[in-house]
């Protein structure tokens, strides 16, 4: 008697979460705001990270040694909701089933703030993401449509930075990440193939920058470390028991 072939346990739909980090490749999100996902985490809330393209190729890079990292960097950040929706690097465009395809994520997580890439970018891919996420977070509330998961619109989104270009405009906020910002740098080492193969006496320097970066906004709060954030709609403060 033959007999079918057994299926493929379905993967377990992940838990939504407070909090969204659309990445256009994996590194972005570690780079940008590391030490606030890190922060976020300690304090008990749930963050997602999804990133968009497998970042590959790149001079130094696979796809294999790609997720390897990735998965390294999130076991140092201890993320339980990482997704990779495999668009295609280097031609990232905010193409309707592109917008589809993350509304359904926004739909499924469920998120209340949802970072994404700062709008001004040398990097076209980063820049389509940004396009990308806020085209999603409207799409995701439609009803009447053949997406999985219930209408769901964002509350917010923030705008991290994590761009070529040698720039801070528009910063609305600066968090201080000086507790957690040893596991960002942790998490962005585990990117051997991005920052320090085959490049010689500049190897670390990207890690380095983001550092020296990151010691200047906390100055300009008055404390080590600190993560600069912009938005396009007003913030509104409840209290100002958390203004520095």
């Amino acid at each position: 008697m033959s007999r079918k072939p057994a299926s493929k346990p379905r993967a377990a739909t992940p838990e939504p979460v407070d909090y969204l980090v659309v990445a256009p490749h994996p590194d972005d999100a570690e780079l940008g705001m590391g030490g606030t996902v890190a922060k976020l985490l300690a304090a008990g809330r749930r963050v997602g990270i999804v990133d968009l393209t497998s970042g590959e190729p790149t001079p130094f890079g696979s796809r294999a040694k790609r997720r390897r990292e990735t998965a390294a960097a999130t076991d140092v950040l201890n993320l339980s909701v990482r997704l990779n929706l495999g668009m295609t690097n280097r031609e990232l465009m905010p193409t309707l089933d592109n917008r589809r395809r993350l509304a359904e994520v926004y739909r499924t997580l469920r998120p209340r703030v949802v970072f994404v890439p700062y709008w001004l970018d040398a990097h076209p891919d980063h820049v389509a993401a940004t396009q990308l996420a806020e085209q999603a977070r409207f799409h995701a509330k439609l009803t009447k449509t053949r997406m999985r998961g219930e209408p769901h619109y964002p509350a917010r989104l923030i705008y991290y930075y994590c761009t070529h270009l040698r720039r801070s405009a528009d910063v609305a906020f600066v968090l201080d990440v000086s507790d957690h910002i040893d596991l960002k740098r942790r998490a962005i080492e585990c990117y051997r193939s991005q920052f320090y193969d085959g490049r010689g006496d500049q190897a670390g320097a990207v890690l380095d920058y983001v550092l020296d970066t990151n010691r200047y906004w906390g100055r300009q709060i008055n404390r080590h470390f600190g993560e600069p954030f912009a938005v396009r709609e007003t913030l509104g403060l409840e209290t100002l028991d958390a203004v520095l």
